[in-house]
């Protein structure tokens, strides 16, 4: 099915009313309801569901087998593994409908989850973080720090390339593939020298 500002394959449900921006592609057997909102330059792989009322900035791209529910947003250039998978209810019941409990779930610009990680709702997943293949989160994820683990546990900080970072006795690291410098102050990293 060609669009005039979207490609999405003819096995692809669209429902009316969703927005979709201009340059993204969406793939075979994936679902996308009515007022999920994608933005500009976003990729859905194959068989991928995007609820009502979820959010995915520009330049997201969702790898096959992901299901995205209400109450979850994805910020720009975010990367979302194969079958990682989002929650929306803490205490879900078949015979009990709780969606006025639905929680938010924000994957902040530039993160990176890894394929069949879980992460629990009500979250946050800071920027250019990223979360291990397999890791279940179950807390905030700060920015630039690399998660791992069941529960997921901060291993290293990692660069906006997804670079180590090695900070010295004044807390500065510098990315060996951009030349970004980084400062580590009270457990957090922030970008002192941005390219972009």
């Amino acid at each position: 099915m060609n669009h005039s500002s979207y490609f999405a394959h003819e096995t692809a449900i669209i429902e009316t009313c969703t927005q979709i921006g201009v340059g993204s592609k969406i793939w075979h057997f994936s679902h996308i309801m009515a007022t999920a909102v994608i933005g500009q330059k976003c990729i859905i792989g194959q068989n991928v569901f995007v609820g009502n009322k979820v959010v995915l900035g520009n330049g997201v791209k969702v790898q096959n087998n992901v299901s995205l529910y209400e109450g979850v947003e994805c910020e720009d250039d975010v990367f979302l593994g194969p079958a990682c998978v989002f929650t929306n209810v803490i205490n879900p019941r078949a015979f009990i409908g709780r969606k006025n409990e639905f929680k938010r779930t924000l994957v902040k610009k530039g993160a990176s989850i890894g394929a069949n990680a879980t992460i629990v709702c009500g979250n946050t997943i800071g920027q250019y973080a990223m979360v291990g293949a397999g890791s279940v989160v179950t807390k905030d994820v700060a920015d630039f720090s690399l998660v791992v683990g069941n529960p997921a546990r901060h291993l290293y900080w990692v660069s906006v390339y997804g670079n180590k970072l090695e900070f010295d006795e004044l807390g500065l690291a510098t990315c060996k593939e951009s030349g970004q410098t980084y400062q580590l102050v009270q457990n957090k990293v922030v970008l002192i020298e941005s390219i972009f």
